[in-house]
């Protein structure tokens, strides 16, 4: 990796845009300072993987990033890289320690390559001088950027730039580059795709191409060529196509890229004909930093349609929270929305909303997924093998029973639609996420309300319940950052009626007048299951774009037999609030 100054090719003093994309930047408009800048910006070329500055060094000069990506990392107390920030085109960065007049709290460097312009000290001290409005415009961007990270959040980076890159030569990413272009485009968004033809222009031609269009889709050639290169230094967002029968595998040029690019890595598997499930994707993560993983039926275009929105931010992620039998109201919830032509992208749950999440996830339509809960819960109480409470009240065996007889030996990477679900690990007294490994293990462990069921050993740590922690797992969801998010909560109305007035103990013989059909101690372990953390259920429904909360009090949590009544109350609840929403408010949710 060369060091900070031999990474900078100096392009010197253009007369084109450069001063009026500084003063842009720093919200100065006047046009006397473009004469003063014009002689003092700097055009600087760095290509990918190379160090704009490292940190503990003397701050020198301010950069304005035009095109491209910048990445920011810090050293934790090893030594080690951490990532902590991307900076892209119309930002600036080295302001801070400019400003303080210390050393650089970071160190930069280009995710991809990447044009600057350079404003030395002197001429920023000019420049804050004549312009004191320059001055506020860093402060309030420095104030946004200590925000963000206090909160632990940030805007969704706009793609600008899509690769994709074949892991084998034998590999048609030909034909999905040209579908996805072809899909974007019907959006009505500028797309450009470009390949092999295109390696002969300049950096400075492929920034302009960039800037004319709303998306680039680069297609690398099917071996590691220059262009290919060329194209995985330019991207935004890198898309490994491979076939579904491949053995995983790193490619060689992510290890040509250094240590200081941390491109973005999905994965899409080319499924040849219809399988009910898809064919393995297993091991790619262990294999690869994989963030999504994505399977395609050729000749498919549901699918291709899924991984465009999923690649571009426009991706709708489907999370359905815990609530027994009153779970049943997400079918109606999810039929309205399929008849509204919503598609749903991705999907997460927890407890009975995990279960029927995982059966949208495998294409399963409403029918097929109501016959399959309705021989799985409805035909007999699925908790209902009790045993003596060493551990729980049940032994589960029906329930595990249950689960594998609907999806076998099924894995979560290999569902037609990216998916979670979430548990409570009771050993570490975290929420754990899923997203890999066998599906009915997760799903054992994401239904098992503690006291009730016993809890699932999983790489030697029991898991229970995830509802326990977070019931309705909105802000998991849209930390993936994909898209808009719904949400359907089926817990939050009154699910116990008090049977006493005020410090009234009721007896032992009211007690089980009101709760004949299931020992009352049932309902109170379901309900503290499912019940959650209010603050984070609250902040979970600010979260949803579009949040769907029928109305369920007239259904008992383990109410099975009430499958039907609970269906209806979620799909009128669904239908008229999108009525009520109409095609311009549903659009204008996301």
């Amino acid at each position: 990796m060369p060091p900070a100054e031999d990474g900078l090719a100096s392009q010197g003093v253009r007369t084109d845009d450069g001063p009026h994309a500084v003063l842009r930047v720093l919200g100065a408009n006047d046009d006397s300072m473009l004469g003063a800048l014009g002689s003092e910006v700097e055009w600087l070329s760095l290509p990918g993987g190379w160090v704009l500055f490292r940190e503990g060094e003397g701050a020198d000069a301010l950069y304005v990033v035009v095109s491209g990506c910048l990445g920011v990392t810090v050293l934790d107390h090893h030594g080690s890289e951490i990532p902590v920030a991307s900076i892209r085109g119309g930002e600036t960065v080295g302001e801070m320690a400019l400003l303080a007049g210390g050393a650089r709290s970071a160190t930069v460097s280009a995710l991809r390559d990447t044009e600057l312009l350079r404003l030395d000290r002197s001429s920023c001290e000019r420049l804050f001088e004549q312009h004191p409005r320059s001055m506020l415009s860093l402060i309030s961007l420095l104030v946004q950027r200590l925000s963000n990270t206090t909160h632990h959040t940030a805007p969704a980076a706009r793609i600008r730039t899509l690769a994709l890159v074949p892991t084998g030569p034998a590999i048609d990413h030909q034909w999905l580059s040209t579908r996805i272009a072809d899909e974007l485009a019907k959006t009505g968004r500028r797309v450009r795709l470009l390949n092999s033809d295109a390696a002969g222009g300049t950096t400075e031609w492929l920034n302009s191409v960039e800037s004319e269009a709303d998306l680039v889709v680069y297609c690398t050639d099917p071996e590691d060529s220059a262009w290919s290169m060329r194209c995985v230094r330019q991207a935004d967002r890198l898309l490994l196509v491979a076939s579904a029968k491949s053995t995983p595998q790193s490619p060689a040029w992510l290890e040509q890229l250094g240590p200081f690019v941390h491109p973005t890595i999905d994965l899409a598997l080319l499924q040849e004909g219809e399988f009910p499930v898809p064919e393995c994707g297993e091991h790619w993560r262990q294999k690869l930093p994989i963030d999504l993983l994505c399977h395609v039926r050729r000749g498919n275009p549901t699918d291709v349609g899924r991984l465009a929105r999923l690649l571009t931010g426009k991706a709708i992620g489907l999370v359905l929270g815990g609530g027994g039998a009153r779970g049943f109201a997400h079918l109606g919830v999810i039929r309205a929305l399929r008849e509204a032509h919503v598609p749903i992208d991705m999907v997460g749950g927890c407890s009975m909303g995990a279960i029927i999440g995982a059966g949208v996830a495998l294409d399963w339509d409403e029918g097929e997924i109501r016959e399959r809960l309705q021989h799985a819960f409805v035909v007999s109480n699925p908790v209902n093998d009790y045993t003596l409470p060493f551990l729980a009240l049940a032994r589960g065996h029906k329930v595990a029973r249950r689960l594998a007889a609907h999806f076998g030996s099924v894995r979560i990477e290999n569902l037609w639609r990216p998916y979670f679900c979430v548990s409570t690990n009771l050993t570490t007294g975290n929420l754990a996420v899923h997203r890999d490994g066998p599906l009915v293990h997760a799903l054992r462990a994401s239904v098992s309300i503690p006291g009730l069921l016993p809890p699932v050993l999983m790489d030697g740590e029991a898991h229970v319940d995830g509802g326990i922690i977070n019931c309705l797992p909105v802000d998991l969801m849209r930390a993936m950052r994909r898209g808009p998010v719904i949400a359907v909560d089926v817990a939050s109305d009154l699910a116990l009626k008090p049977l006493g007035k005020g410090d009234e103990e009721p007896s032992i013989w009211k007690l089980l007048h009101e709760c004949r059909k299931m020992p009352p101690i049932v309902d109170l372990l379901v309900r503290a299951g499912t019940v959650g953390s209010s603050a984070l259920a609250d902040q979970a429904r600010h979260q949803a774009n579009i949040l769907f909360r029928p109305c369920l009090e007239s259904v008992e949590l383990l109410d099975w037999h009430a499958c039907d009544h609970a269906i209806e109350i979620g799909y009128r609840h669904a239908t008229e609030k999108l009525e009520k929403m109409g095609k311009s408010g549903l659009s204008s949710s996301w």
